[in-house]
């Protein structure tokens, strides 16, 4: 008797042994679980504030383009005034040398005056195309930046049902799943 005494003693020991171990291995595992929620709710919180950063540089970057856009527009301005006062003075200055051509020279400064104005016009039209364009790309990368998005929220979904089929596979490896992860 004093045996089996001594072996339910060992079979004791040995399962508070096994209960100790799993007890340790469940804490370690919830432990491994919280760090590994704890790191990726950190990266979240991390991405957030990034996002809202470049968000508060939004201001910035429409101010900086609306510059671009204003300071282009007045450049285009400021070189077809300069442009005309010079060729106002040649032809004020030249007046007398165009007198007696067959065509007034009050035609020719109306003529030329009409074709730099066409040219100016011809800027701002090419400098409003170019901002269309940009709008445009802008746009485009907009969309692609959005599909980008929802691609990866699918790929994230996809990894994440994989791993969850794995893991109804190594808890039940003698039984046959389907493709929904329901067995048949």
């Amino acid at each position: 008797m004093s045996n089996s005494k001594k072996q339910d003693r060992k079979d004791d020991n040995s399962n508070n042994n096994n209960n100790n171990i799993t007890e340790t291995y469940s804490q370690l595992q919830r432990e491994q679980e919280l760090a590994i929620t704890k790191a990726l709710d950190e990266s979240k919180d991390n991405i957030k504030k990034t996002t809202n950063e470049a968000r508060r540089e939004i201001p910035r970057y429409t101010d900086v383009v609306s510059d671009y856009q204003e300071n282009t527009i007045q450049a285009i301005r400021e070189v077809a005034d300069a442009f005309i006062e010079s060729q106002k003075d040649i032809i004020v200055n030249s007046f007398q040398r165009w007198s007696h051509w067959m065509m007034s020279p009050r035609q020719i400064a109306e003529d030329y005056s009409n074709g730099v104005s066409s040219l100016a016009d011809n800027a701002i039209t090419a400098t409003r195309l170019a901002n269309n364009a940009i709008s445009a790309n802008l746009q485009t990368f907009n969309t692609s930046v959005q599909t980008a998005k929802e691609s990866a929220k699918e790929f994230s979904k996809m990894s994440g049902n994989t791993v969850k089929a794995f893991q109804q596979v190594s808890k039940y490896p003698d039984r046959v799943f389907a493709r929904s992860g329901v067995e048949q």
